[in-house]
């Protein structure tokens, strides 16, 4: 990297939004710190669809007009949306240019919150076609890994994952219907939590994909993850309390039949487990019992989300990848036959509340992922059972809680041995968000994480911030 001046790329949310509170920085200069290394790094990874540079510098300017910004928790942070959700004057892409939709006439309200909270914009994350796949691609870019360009980010919200690991905004939106938060998050050694069912409005694509979807934030930080949630959830800002002795339960066990943790994310486990003991927590073998019925039921619904998008959608079946045909096709057939019901979903959700106290455990800790990030190449042309093998092969783990509604998060736990990062996901009850942010805290203190992947940020010499 160039020795030149210092920027506020690097520079954590919280310490972005208290430079611009305190007249440390502007937010119009923050956003052209970011706005210019977007220009130079993101040729390579292809986070972004779209980059708002003069509205969102509009929106800078505004934030720094504000006489009162004492309440803004995100003051001035450049914040990327994630292409699927509307933000006013912009398409909303959902993945191919078959699914976009018009300009958006107003935001989201979760992307309401942010800019209510003095997030700036920047611009939308790319995503896999109607957000099916654990892969980020279309005809127009493969959206690359940080750590290392020749493997995917993840998906659904690869692109937002790829933006936050490389420092392109300090915090990105997600959404997450089969794990498309956690799964990039573990993908790019981020934190990524997936909120209850519920507790964020989602009003997302066709029946919120019968109740799995979620949004939330991805961040290099367990404190802009609470930052993130708390300003999506529209809650008063209050600090993370590192909480006292839990029982936390510890399963390997895959939900998927035949699929299993190779020997990092199985190492990633025990490390966790060990950071937990460190942290005055008990750790105690509980594995959930996930039916057959579970797997079969929960990818009949994720087929049945995607004929649902384009039926409601008015979409034409055939502009859709030949992966995305099929899926359709899957799911008008699933749905035809009543294998997509409410009553099954229900039932899972009160046999994952009754784990806990039938096994007398606060939380679940799992591995995050069961393999490497599968290879940055164009999935969007190969076969569907190319891209269905792919995606439940290496991330079986993340949907079972989103048939659940519980929530989950991911946090950074250590490397492979090719330097790629590993993970663990840590689920809870109902309303368990914060105490899974306060112990991914504690791993935070314990075994702090690289923040960005190596290489990035690829402009400046660090933020002011940290100096």
């Amino acid at each position: 990297m160039q020795d030149i001046m210092p920027t506020w790329v690097g520079a954590t949310a919280k310490q972005v939004a208290r430079g611009v509170r305190r007249g440390d920085v502007s937010a119009t200069q923050v956003l052209a710190d970011h706005l210019d290394h977007v220009a130079k790094a993101d040729a390579d990874l292809a986070a972004f669809r779209a980059v708002r540079g003069g509205e969102a510098v509009t929106e800078a300017e505004k934030v720094d007009e504000q006489e009162d910004l004492a309440n803004l928790p995100l003051a001035g942070v450049p914040v990327a949306v994630k292409e699927n959700t509307p933000v006013a004057g912009v398409p909303t892409w959902n993945g191919s240019a078959a699914v976009r939709t018009a300009v958006a006439e107003a935001d989201h309200e979760v992307v309401r919150r942010l800019r209510g909270a003095g997030a700036v914009i920047l611009g939308v994350t790319r995503m896999p076609e109607l957000g099916l796949w654990g892969l980020t691609d279309d005809e127009t870019a493969v959206t690359r890994n940080p750590w290392d360009l020749s493997r995917t980010p993840g998906g659904s919200s690869g692109g937002a994952a790829a933006a936050v690991a490389a420092g392109l905004v300090p915090i990105a939106h997600g959404n997450d219907g089969l794990g498309s938060i956690r799964i990039p998050a573990a993908c790019c050694g981020l934190v990524g939590l997936k909120p209850g069912r519920g507790v964020v409005p989602c009003q997302l694509g066709a029946e919120d994909w019968f109740g799995l979807a979620e949004h939330g934030m991805l961040s290099t930080t367990v404190a802009d993850a609470a930052v993130g949630f708390q300003v999506l959830a529209g809650r008063a800002q209050s600090k993370l309390v590192p909480p006292q002795r839990l029982r936390v339960g510890v399963s390997l066990r895959s939900p998927v039949r035949g699929v299993s943790p190779d020997a990092p994310n199985r190492d990633a486990v025990a490390a966790a487990g060990r950071l937990l003991a460190g942290a005055g927590h008990d750790t105690v073998p509980a594995d959930p019992i996930y039916p057959t019925t579970l797997g079969l039921k929960g990818i009949a619904t994720w087929f049945a989300a995607a004929a649902a998008e384009v039926r409601v959608g008015g979409i034409d079946r055939r502009t859709l990848q030949r992966r995305s045909r099929r899926h359709v096709a899957l799911g008008e057939w699933a749905l035809r036959r009543g294998y997509v019901r409410e009553a099954d979903r229900l039932a899972w959700r009160e046999r994952s509340i009754n784990f806990f106290s039938d096994h007398s455990v606060d939380l679940l800790l799992t591995p995050a992922l069961a393999s490497a990030p599968p290879p940055a190449v164009s999935w969007s042309t190969r076969s569907w059972q190319a891209n269905m093998q792919a995606s439940i092969r290496y991330a079986p783990y993340a949907a079972p809680w989103n048939i659940a509604g519980l929530p989950a998060l991911v946090v950074p736990v250590g490397r492979r041995p090719d330097g790629l990062p590993l993970a663990v996901q840590l689920v809870g009850p109902p309303g368990s968000e914060l105490l899974l942010l306060g112990v991914a805290g504690q791993f935070e203190m314990a075994a702090p994480w690289p923040r960005h992947a190596p290489g990035y940020p690829r402009v400046g010499t660090g933020s002011p911030a940290n100096t």
